[in-house]
């Protein structure tokens, strides 16, 4: 039996009783590992202690993830302190993950927090309030709902004709969860607009930086992927790229 590629799933510093810990949510592992058909393993955020690129060529493709913390904005350029939480260590790993994976020609890979950090890491900017400015749709869940309820507020996203998404899921559009407080502000060179909400806030994008297929999208593919064939295209999307097939 052929052995499967292999992912490598950034991790987030959180807290777990009283020690922090390399946290990667298991929906993002598992929808993962059985839609794009490999294995996985976890990439700590640790960057005082080991390097990108000695790990990168490794591993056949990187996935950044969604995360309850936020890019810090001093990281594009913004003044302002912003709203945390913060998770600086993941900051400068996701950086350097980003360059290493595009300088092995790499797969990359991002969902909801995982595309602001590829869009970050490539010179773009962030906007802080696609959940309170009232001429975007809004992109989060009101304060106080419940968690899962949170993944049933939705909208529709419009498909580039001719983009990756469109191709793949033969449509114009699609209807997207969404859980986001935050969202591209200005697009970094280079990267292509998969998708926009009627509002034209950009919610997925592609590229090929030095030859690197790269696909993020700002809604969640893996909340409950077992149950959502557009969410498993996605992962179909990952797994192709990492089998070189993209």
């Amino acid at each position: 039996m052929s052995a499967r590629p292999v992912l490598g799933i950034i991790a987030c510093n959180r807290p777990v009783g009283t020690e922090n810990a390399q946290v990667v949510v298991n929906r993002y592992a598992m929808a993962a590992m059985r839609y794009a058909d490999c294995a996985a393993l976890i990439v700590p955020s640790l960057p005082d202690d080991m390097r990108a690129d000695e790990i990168v060529g490794r591993l056949d493709g990187v996935l950044l993830t969604g995360s309850p913390s936020n890019v810090e904005p001093a990281r594009y350029g913004d003044d302002d302190a912003g709203t945390g939480p913060f998770d600086p260590d993941r900051d400068r790993m996701m950086r350097d993950l980003v360059d290493a994976v595009i300088a092995a020609r790499r797969p990359l890979f991002g969902i909801c927090r995982g595309l602001q950090d590829i869009n970050v890491a490539l010179g773009g900017t962030l906007r802080r309030d696609t959940a309170t400015n009232s001429d975007l749709l809004t992109h989060h869940a009101p304060d106080g709902t419940a968690f899962a309820a949170m993944f049933d507020h939705r909208h529709p996203v419009d498909l580039i004709a001719g983009g990756m998404l469109a191709s793949a899921y033969g449509a114009s559009s699609l209807d997207v969860n969404s859980v986001h407080y935050q969202g591209i502000g200005r697009l970094a060179d280079g990267l292509a607009v998969e998708a926009r909400t009627p509002d034209g806030l950009v919610e997925a994008f592609s590229g090929r930086p030095n030859g690197a297929p790269l696909l993020a999208v700002q809604w969640h593919p893996e909340w409950a992927a077992d149950a959502n064939s557009e969410s498993r295209t996605y992962f179909q999307l990952l797994g192709r790229a990492l089998r070189g097939d993209l």
